[in-house]
């Protein structure tokens, strides 16, 4: 499999996987009705590939602009997952993309990005 790719709505997010080069990005508002049976197909796949990687680079951008707590927990998922690749001596880069005016995400960035401590994080501002 090349990747996954859905187009954001009004409540998921943009979902693009693409497991040839190892770039992975979720961007958007995510308060799906069933947030397990939008996600899980992703993270079985993303699961499936990385657990096949002992090398090479990977990286993952967040550009969330709101999640609801139940999405949160898939957040926390995927980072769990890749600190675990990370420990296995891949190199993985974790992009926190937020609207510089945007502290809620800022702040929520900060907290996740603890939890990595192999991988590594970057918090990216910008202006939208």
């Amino acid at each position: 499999m090349d990747s996954m790719r859905i187009d954001r709505t009004e409540r998921s997010p943009e979902v693009d996987f693409n497991f040839g080069n190892n770039v992975f990005s979720l961007r958007g508002e995510s308060y799906p009705e069933d947030v397990p049976a939008f996600f899980g197909p992703y993270i079985s796949a993303l699961e499936t590939h990385l657990g096949g990687l002992n090398s090479g680079n990977v990286a993952f951008n967040f550009e969330m602009t709101y999640f609801n707590s139940t999405s949160a927990k898939v957040v926390m998922k995927l980072f769990d997952l890749l600190e675990k690749t990370a420990e296995k001596g891949v190199a993985v880069t974790v992009n926190w993309l937020f609207d510089a005016e945007d502290d809620n995400m800022e702040e929520l960035g900060e907290e996740f990005g603890e939890d990595l401590k192999i991988a590594t994080f970057n918090l990216v501002p910008h202006r939208s």
